[in-house]
């Protein structure tokens, strides 16, 4: 758990849930095998470590996450910001309300407990654009069989949560949030806007999951992104934009917080403390 951060009517803490390992292989980048091979000559190792985020958000309505981590359905390695929030006083019954930047696993199995919700007394925003897509009989033989987790993930959300789960769309959602539309690696991917006037925070899921390498080189991209080319256009819109304002950003997969510097046609991102 970081330290608490208030933007606006919240005060926000990063969980880290578990290290994923992803494989080099499956970088890619838009300009081709040799644009990845010159993006990658500094790094060493046959893997990217990357952590896998959720977010508590303290506010004047209780307890809310932005994410939910994997719980246990990936094994030992995953599941620790559950232990982690208890030492923090939370318990699973204080949270009413999980709202997910979109439906992979690393950010939502952590809503299941075995055959039960594991924060049972929680509303669900799901971004519309994103159950829509992964409700859809038709768009699932659009990706191939290692790709459909998406879909099979909806239906246990449907199944295990169903009455929980409130759709939701761009624009404000609560005091001091704003949804804004990310997608490319999902069709609904959102984003949360968070705070007020200069103090804002910009929280992500998979809008880029290697942070200094990505903003570094935003052509570089992961194959679980369904959308490549949008999710590239997205990454530039949306760092450009946290650059421009000032904003702080974190994500599902950054080692913390940041704030955002242009560097020529590219990023860089600016540890924050705390």
């Amino acid at each position: 758990m970081t330290m608490p951060r208030r933007f606006g009517a919240y005060e926000v803490s990063r969980f880290v849930d578990g290290v994923y390992k992803a494989p080099v292989s499956h970088l890619i980048h838009r300009q081709g095998a040799e644009a990845l091979a010159a993006a990658l000559a500094g790094h060493h190792g046959e893997t990217v470590d990357m952590d896998v985020n959720c977010f508590t958000l303290s506010g004047p309505e209780g307890i809310w996450l932005i994410d939910a981590g994997c719980g246990t359905a990936w094994g030992e390695a995953y599941g620790h910001a559950r232990a982690a929030m208890i030492a923090a006083g939370i318990q699973p019954d204080d949270v009413s309300r999980v709202i997910l930047t979109h439906i992979h696993g690393d950010h939502a199995l952590g809503l299941i407990d075995g055959d039960r919700p594991y924060f049972p007394k929680a509303e669900i925003w799901v971004p519309e654009a994103d159950l829509a897509f992964f409700t859809n009989a038709e768009a699932r033989k659009t990706l191939p069989p290692a790709r459909q987790g998406g879909f099979d993930l909806a239906a246990r959300l449907i199944d295990i949560c169903g009455a929980m789960l409130r759709p939701i769309s761009v624009g404000t959602v609560a005091e001091d949030i704003e949804a804004i539309a990310v997608p490319g690696h999902t069709p609904g991917q959102m984003a949360y806007l968070i705070g007020r006037d200069d103090k804002r925070l910009m929280l992500w899921g998979d809008m880029l999951h290697v942070g200094d390498m990505q903003a570094a080189d935003p052509g570089i991209a992961f194959v679980y992104d369904i959308d490549s080319e949008l999710a590239h256009a997205t990454r530039l819109e949306a760092l450009s934009a946290a650059a421009d304002h000032g904003w702080l950003v974190s994500g599902g997969h950054l080692g913390g917080f940041f704030t955002v510097e242009r560097r020529g046609d590219s990023f860089g991102f600016i540890p924050q403390p705390g």
